[in-house]
């Protein structure tokens, strides 16, 4: 008998014959959890589902992904009672992990990563939340109590998944990385407390916040301080910036999202090498401050910046043929090609 370990689960978007699927991730296997879900109604009283095969058939399918989607997105927007139907899914098909059919169970090595929300509704990033990340821009950290968080947004054509290509962009220059690690929200919130705030968090995933430092703008500007902010920033926006995963840890998974190393790795050499407690607003104060600006929605991401190590300190950057992987403890590694666009 193979016993799967379902109380902390790993979760993950995967694509199967040009499909998104939802899956969990146990040791070397991923678990449609959608498809397992199916098996798991066919075992129920057919009566419940109407009188002939097809319609039976057809009702147990709707019901399958009315109570299990299997787009990621979807799941989140059922809170709590779907993160506990996937658990005990999983403790239920524990007796018959091994005999499965092939719809139901795929290697890992078979299957190809998405992000683990591959179109999250908003992408909320944070500027300089690592001290020595301030300072390795030459800038002044002024302490936190003098201080806000400094949010920017993503658009979700940003987004790729674990082994998806990063496109250095014609308009592009000085190309860099950030490792972060990202908080995936699970419940819709406003005006958020602090010391409630891990009740609207599903999971936490990695990301790499690419980044165009010296953005190629045709036009002859001033070289105002305006003009160099919106440089930086639309140099954040860019197709493929936003690369996520592999998986979706879930919180029950990381007990402590603020004790976790974080590294950052471009053709096998160290650039990043952190912890998450040096952040310097924590995830609950993040939440709080970010809630009171507008609302959160399952699905949505909050990047949690970045520490030091990133390219532009050193003046090195990305180039055809790299390759960058970014591990947090805990949740995996995130490994991505990088190519001209």
């Amino acid at each position: 008998m193979v016993q799967l370990q379902y109380n902390n689960m790993k979760l993950v978007s995967f694509d199967i014959n040009g499909q998104e699927r939802l899956g969990a991730w146990i040791e070397d296997s991923i678990y449609d959890l959608n498809s397992c879900y199916m098996l798991f109604l066919m075992g129920t009283p057919q009566k419940d589902f109407g009188k002939t095969e097809q319609d039976v058939l057809i009702k147990m399918a709707e019901k399958a992904n009315e109570d299990m989607p299997f787009r990621m997105i979807d799941f989140l927007k059922l809170g709590d009672q779907a993160m506990k139907r996937a658990e005990k899914l999983l403790h239920r098909i524990s007796e018959i992990a091994g005999n499965l059919p092939s719809n139901a169970v795929f290697k890992v090595s078979d299957v190809k990563f998405k992000a683990p929300v591959s179109t999250p509704g908003k992408i909320l990033c944070l500027a300089g939340n690592y001290a020595e990340h301030i300072k390795e821009g030459g800038r002044t950290f002024i302490g936190k109590e003098k201080m806000a968080p400094r949010v920017f947004m993503k658009p979700s054509t940003a987004v790729i998944g674990c082994g998806d290509k990063i496109l250095l962009p014609k308009i592009g220059n000085k190309i860099d990385w950030e490792a972060e690690l990202a908080v995936i929200i699970g419940k819709k919130g406003k005006y958020i407390k602090a010391e409630n705030a891990y009740d609207y968090v599903a999971g936490y995933t990695v990301m790499n916040d690419v980044s165009e430092r010296e953005l190629i703008i045709e036009a002859d500007r001033e070289p105002n301080e305006w003009n160099r902010f919106f440089d930086w920033l639309n140099g954040k926006w860019m197709d493929t910036f936003a690369p996520m995963g592999p998986c979706m840890a879930t919180k029950d998974e990381i007990k402590n999202p603020h004790d976790l190393g974080i590294r950052l790795k471009v053709n096998g050499n160290i650039k990043q090498d952190s912890n998450t407690g040096n952040m310097i607003f924590s995830i609950p104060e993040l939440i709080e401050f970010i809630s009171r600006i507008m609302t959160l929605e399952p699905g949505d991401i909050i990047a949690t910046g970045t520490p030091e190590g990133t390219g532009h300190a050193i003046g090195q950057f990305l180039k055809d043929g790299d390759i960058v992987e970014v591990e947090i403890d805990g949740i995996g590694v995130l490994k991505n090609p990088v190519m001209n666009e």
